[in-house]
């Protein structure tokens, strides 16, 4: 593994925010948990730690961890509170066009650090492992998210900018 390859699932590339690690199964609570702390830091109601959607998003993510070519999730773990911070992403696949003849795109999302130990350089770790691993053992070439303006940032010095046609949104029968 050379520096720019990610991280296999349990195997850590230590830097500078510590050992950042490709996820597994085992991972799937902690992801659950630090997708409710970013929905909260977002003033999204996320409820009880019991709350339906947690078991929900529990069983997603080991169902597409069980997925390695096309999802991915990177994380940090501390020895003192266990993961705090993560970077997931998948593959989608769109139509083909001349610029992307595949149609396969990545998205990231769930870029999350426990307040406790953000301002750490974690969440970049983890980005770097996920973007490394998109480049090296996806097809994909062209990577999107959403961005809070708390993430923005560090998205824009990864080399994320805003695409040249706005993305727009229509929710469908929730009253929003």
């Amino acid at each position: 593994m050379n520096e720019t390859d990610p991280p296999a699932a349990g195997a850590a590339l230590v830097g500078r925010a510590g050992a950042v690690r490709r996820a597994t199964a085992d991972d799937a609570p902690a992801l659950v948990r630090l997708r409710g702390l970013m929905l909260e830091a977002m003033d999204i109601p996320t409820g009880p730690e019991q709350a339906p959607w947690r078991a929900d998003a529990l069983a997603w993510f080991v169902e597409r961890l069980g997925r390695p070519e096309e999802f991915a999730a990177f994380l940090v773990e501390d020895r003192e509170l266990g993961v705090v911070s993560c970077a997931v992403g998948s593959c989608e696949r769109h139509a083909p066009g001349p610029a992307n003849r595949s149609g396969l795109q990545g998205h990231v999302f769930n870029v999350s650090t426990d307040p406790r130990r953000q301002g750490r350089g974690h969440a970049r770790a983890c980005l770097d492992a996920l973007l490394a691993w998109f480049a090296a053992d996806t097809g994909a070439r062209v990577v999107n998210l959403n961005a809070t303006a708390d993430g923005a940032g560090l998205y824009r010095s990864l080399g994320f900018a805003a695409p040249r046609f706005p993305a727009l949104q229509l929710r469908i029968g929730t009253g929003a």
